[in-house]
């Protein structure tokens, strides 16, 4: 699918030359077909004047000249103003242009025409309200979805619109609404989403306060899906109640789940809220023996994962026990056949902490080594492709004079 888009996005200029092509075929076969009053010598001269027209906005297009490309469009309106697809592609092009104001203009235009078909004003009132949506008028954007979604529900693309700006706006109540509408009309599974959605709604419930309610929401989110979002505010509630096993147990299952995230975990737990003071107290003291709980845990698995011990580490220093540090680090390290830079860079500036210069000395040595074997002297800017050698025609991509230069440590 992103292979697609991307060839999409690289074409779009030619896309939009071949389809406004094909309108203006369909335009005058369906003209002629339905015999408009007209001369057929008349009928040929605007056929002829709308092809010159059409014709020279899209070698405008093509070549990305934007604003001639308009004034092409301009033409073929003035030519004949009952080719409804002009005024779309005019209205498409000043909007992709920042010309919002003219792009709504010429939609309420045509929203208020009197002999335009159904199909084209709904069209007609999604341009619209996708004008507002480009243009930054957030209220009216959604005022104009919603009236599309009125006229026809089963509209994706509205939902999706919707789901998208009342997420920006922290609206979720509104979020989880149309996440659930855009769920029945889509083929895609939105439990995530709605799960990440009731967890934002319940963690600003947490922040100010309202624990029942908070947990109301925290429910509804798990019977969508058990996200890692649900489950550490799960963690934050339990340290606000005091069930300290119940969090104990939960944030080894979190660990169990997903090492990767540990950092992130504690930092979630630090998030503020609004409280009194007593209530923020007990709740750091309570968060403080998870720490010494997660600092003192031995798990062998665990034990194995950068991301468990960095943030032991980290943890470590914040309270002034580097030495514990240096030695958790230590161990790690003997045991790791590969570790990675971040370790190496952590241990190193652990290292400069202590004092340990000639540890320092010993493993920049080793680090940049390392980089010696890592890194190429050229690679080239086309596709990436790396080498020692000199090239002036890529290997990988056969184009000529890409070759660019890095220095080697």
């Amino acid at each position: 699918m992103e292979i697609y888009l991307n060839w999409f996005q690289d074409h779009l200029l030619a896309t939009v030359a071949v389809g406004l092509t094909l309108i203006l075929i369909y335009h005058y076969l369906t003209e002629r077909d339905t015999g408009v009053k007209l001369s057929k010598r008349y009928r040929n001269s605007i056929f002829e004047a709308q092809s010159k027209v059409f014709l020279n906005a899209t070698q405008y297009l093509i070549s990305g000249n934007k604003d001639l490309a308009i004034k092409e469009f301009l033409n073929a309106v003035d030519i004949n103003r009952e080719t409804i697809d002009t005024y779309f592609a005019l209205g498409g092009l000043f909007r992709s242009n920042g010309e919002i104001e003219k792009a709504i203009s010429i939609h309420r235009s045509l929203i208020a025409r009197e002999n335009i078909s159904e199909a084209d004003r709904l069209r007609s009132l999604k341009e619209l309200a996708i004008d507002f949506d480009k243009g930054g008028f957030v209220d009216k954007a959604i005022e104009t979805y919603k009236d599309v979604l009125r006229i026809n529900r089963d509209q994706y693309e509205v939902i999706q619109s919707l789901c998208r700006i009342f997420e920006d706006v922290e609206d979720w109540d509104q979020a989880y609404n149309y996440r659930i509408m855009l769920s029945k009309v889509g083929h895609e599974n939105q439990a995530e989403t709605i799960s990440h959605i009731l967890v934002q709604k319940a963690k600003t419930l947490f922040e100010k306060g309202e624990l029942a309610r908070c947990n109301e929401d925290l429910e509804d989110a798990f019977r969508f899906a058990p996200s890692v979002s649900a489950k550490i505010l799960r963690l934050r509630l339990y340290l606000m109640t005091g069930n300290m096993e119940q969090a104990k147990d939960l944030l080894i299952e979190l660990l169990k789940e997903h090492p990767m995230y540990t950092s992130f975990i504690f930092e979630s737990l630090t998030e503020g809220f609004t409280g009194e003071d007593e209530v923020k107290k007990n709740y750091q003291t309570r968060f403080d023996l998870l720490k010494e709980f997660f600092l003192e845990m031995e798990d062998m698995e665990l034990g194995q994962s950068p991301s468990v011990v960095l943030t032991k580490v980290r943890l470590l220093k914040q309270s002034g026990k580097s030495e514990e540090a240096y030695h958790l680090m230590q161990g790690f390290m003997s045991q790791s056949s590969n570790p990675s830079e971040v370790i190496k860079g952590e241990y190193i500036k652990l290292l400069i902490d202590l004092g340990k210069h000639e540890e320092v000395v010993a493993q920049v040595h080793s680090l940049l080594e390392n980089f010696q074997q890592s890194l190429t002297k050229h690679y080239c800017n086309n596709c990436g492709y790396n080498s020692d050698e000199i090239f002036w025609r890529c290997p990988q991509c056969h184009e000529w004079e890409t070759i660019q230069f890095r220095w080697k440590v």
